[in-house]
């Protein structure tokens, strides 16, 4: 089904195997499998854990919390709001740039992959990993969301301080699994879309507020510029 294991890096399968002892965690991988062989579901098999690839858990500073993988061709690589060099910026993508530069200052880049973040700390996390061509959300209720919640527990177990950025109501709903406690932040605002930019996202100014937590703990900060 899935080749997990060289998907993910090695500080994260202890999550895995704990995981894989469970019921609906096996039935999921089942579920998504049988549903690519009757439609095309995105991103591919070998992408569908690529937050978890060149990161670590010992790694994760800033949490990013998307809802379900862009669903249209090309676009899906496993990172949550990023598409892969060469692919037309989403419009949600658009709207992040557009606080990046009203916060920072920082230019909108001209392509819109975010591995240059995740390289510094930063997972990319969507709640639902997979998704059909052209139905967005049609994979959530799988089981998806357990496994998000998983994750989400075992990064606030590490007890490493963290910020996380919860866009949308979708994304707010996990606030109450995460703990009060001082090492972690929880930004929430409205999602990026066009839809609801306007209503409190643009101007949240989410990304200085997370270097200025970092630095309070003598954490090196996040240089959010996408180069070129």
């Amino acid at each position: 089904m899935y080749k997990i294991d060289k998907q993910i890096n090695d500080k994260w399968k202890p999550l895995f195997s704990g995981l894989r002892k469970q019921t609906w965690f096996p039935r999921l991988l089942h579920d998504v499998a049988a549903r690519r062989k009757v439609s095309t579901v995105f991103p591919d098999e070998n992408q569908v854990f690529r937050a978890f690839h060149r990161l670590s858990p010992d790694q994760v500073k800033v949490v990013i919390l998307g809802q379900d993988p862009y669903h249209g061709a090309g676009q899906a690589h496993g990172l949550a709001f990023s598409v892969p060099h060469g692919v037309k910026i989403p419009p949600s993508l658009r709207n992040i740039f557009k606080e990046l530069e009203n916060d920072l200052g920082i230019s909108p880049p001209s392509h819109g992959c975010l591995e240059a973040w995740e390289m510094q700390g930063v997972l990319l996390l969507n709640a639902v990993l997979t998704v059909e061509e052209g139905k967005p959300g049609s994979h959530q209720r799988l089981g998806w969301e357990h496994f998000t919640q998983a994750v989400i527990l075992y990064l606030c177990n590490l007890k490493q301080p963290m910020v996380f950025f919860l866009w949308g109501n979708h994304a707010r709903q996990w606030k109450e699994i995460i703990p009060a406690n001082n090492n972690i932040l929880i930004l929430e605002a409205p999602h990026p879309s066009p839809f609801s930019a306007h209503t409190g996202f643009l101007g949240c100014r989410h990304f200085s507020k997370a270097n200025e937590f970092l630095a309070s703990w003598n954490m090196p900060t996040i240089d959010w510029c996408l180069k070129d």
